[in-house]
């Protein structure tokens, strides 16, 4: 099931590698409880683990096979425990999947249906059921797993049974902060975007033009194609300032000119149930000129000479300048490295521009403004304080504890999580096909054919 939203987001990019395989005659391969595994399941994680590594372990299916079985059985005790998943928590992941594969798409919503040969609704209507189900499993191991933590000496236990030969070799790390400003629209150019956005307005209320029309030809963001459809939607979805001025409105209604960091909107309701509504927008975004840009590069550049002559702090100077928008605002202006969850980089992962910044800097350096792109397209500037560098060496616990550690936790789940399944398949009907006999990982699912 984890693999079929998998898919379902990289669907573009991994086609061509599954049309090439062969068809295959499709059939039930193991029972867990009440839920199902396919041969189909198997062989397409066999096809995508093999498009992505090249060269696998002949008793790779054997694998696969065990990680779904824990799967299943996560999925089967679930229902089981009437866990509970919210349509809106589905809803909500789904539209975020679409405007993902939107964004890889350009948000060309044309090119989108053309590929896949659905629309948007019907892409989410075969995809709702499977990630229901992930996100019940997800909770049902996180539900598993609830308060297991480890001690200081459970650490020091686990990295003293690692031998030393075995030890990983950590590259060269640092931590960043960072102050971000977006450059100031100038006030000619904010009359201009409002007064477009006026003179579009009229055109609609009195000039006998749709909205859809006027969308499709001066909106300035993706749902342009759609006309302004952003569909339904709950609270909290949109920026305060749009959800308030939407939720203001009547049936066919359209707002007067509002202001947002995106650039300047006007709104129409195109229907409202309850707390749930559906709106169109265009958005006009000002131009910011080249004035504007070196405006914002000059303000970044005194905020640092502060910084630097001690007449403020770099944690005071992210409270009053930085962009509250951006992650690091509320972490005193550190950034978080994504792919760990932590406040540290590899050098070799950081943005190039980043990188070249901070390359030959000592700790505690501070750098020039430089300007960036956010994946809107909006420009930024920020500088960037070096905070700490380590140099390549052998992991050990004085530098590298936090990792340990969570190394220490994620063994500890995997044994319990293993604990927890030879536990649940004495009271779980569990059938596996002999096809799968050989695989020496699938014996404790086959303790006894039938199970109570």
């Amino acid at each position: 099931m984890r693999y079929l939203i998998c898919i379902f987001i990289l669907m573009p990019l991994l086609s061509g590698v599954l049309l090439a395989q062969p068809q295959v005659i499709d059939k039930v391969v193991a029972t867990i409880g009440g839920e199902l595994v396919l041969l189909s399941d198997v062989e397409e994680q066999h096809s995508l683990m093999q498009a992505q590594r090249g060269v696998i372990p002949p008793d790779a299916r054997c694998a696969i096979l065990d990680n779904i079985l824990v799967t299943k059985l996560l999925l089967n005790q679930a229902k089981l425990d009437s866990v509970e998943v919210s349509d809106d928590e589905v809803e909500t992941q789904l539209n975020a999947r679409i405007d993902r594969i939107l964004t890889l798409m350009n948000n060309d919503m044309t090119q989108f249906e053309a590929y896949y040969g659905q629309t948007i609704s019907q892409v989410k209507e075969q995809f709702r059921e499977d990630l229901r189900n992930q996100l019940l499993v997800e909770r049902m191991r996180s539900k598993v797993m609830t308060g297991i933590t480890v001690t200081p000496s459970e650490v020091k236990k686990f990295f003293d049974q690692i031998p030393r030969d075995s030890l990983p070799y950590f590259n060269s790390e640092v931590e960043i902060g960072e102050i971000v400003y977006k450059p100031q629209i100038n006030a000619e150019q904010r009359k201009k975007s409002v007064e477009k956005l006026e003179e579009i307005r009229k055109r609609i209320t009195e000039g006998g033009e749709t909205f859809e029309a006027m969308a499709q030809k001066y909106s300035d963001d993706g749902s342009a194609r759609a006309g302004g459809d952003l569909g339904w939607s709950k609270r909290g979805k949109f920026v305060p300032a749009f959800e308030a001025a939407s939720y203001k409105l009547e049936k066919d209604e359209i707002s007067p000119v509002i202001e947002t960091e995106f650039g300047f909107h006007i709104i129409q309701m195109l229907e409202r149930r309850g707390n749930s509504i559906h709106v169109r927008h265009i958005l006009v975004r000002p131009e910011i000129t080249e004035e504007d840009i070196q405006l914002a590069r000059n303000h970044l550049d005194s905020v640092r000479q502060l910084i630097l002559k001690d007449s403020l702090s770099f944690s005071v100077a992210v409270k009053r300048f930085s962009d509250k928008n951006v992650q690091s605002y509320n972490n005193d202006g550190r950034m978080v490295n994504s792919a760990t969850g932590n406040t540290f980089f590899e050098v070799g992962d950081l943005d190039p521009d980043i990188y070249f910044a901070i390359d030959t800097m000592k700790v505690g350096g501070i750098t020039a403004p430089f300007e960036f792109t956010d994946p809107s397209g909006d420009s930024y500037f920020r500088i960037i304080l070096l905070q700490s560098r380590t140099v390549p060496h052998r992991a050990n616990l004085k530098q590298d504890y936090s990792k340990i550690q969570q190394a220490a936790i994620q063994a500890k789940q995997s044994e319990f999580i293993s604990n927890w399944v030879d536990e649940k398949t004495g009271s779980t009907y569990i059938a596996v096909d002999d096809l799968y006999n050989n695989c020496p990982n699938i014996s404790r699912w086959q303790k006894e054919k039938i199970k109570p």
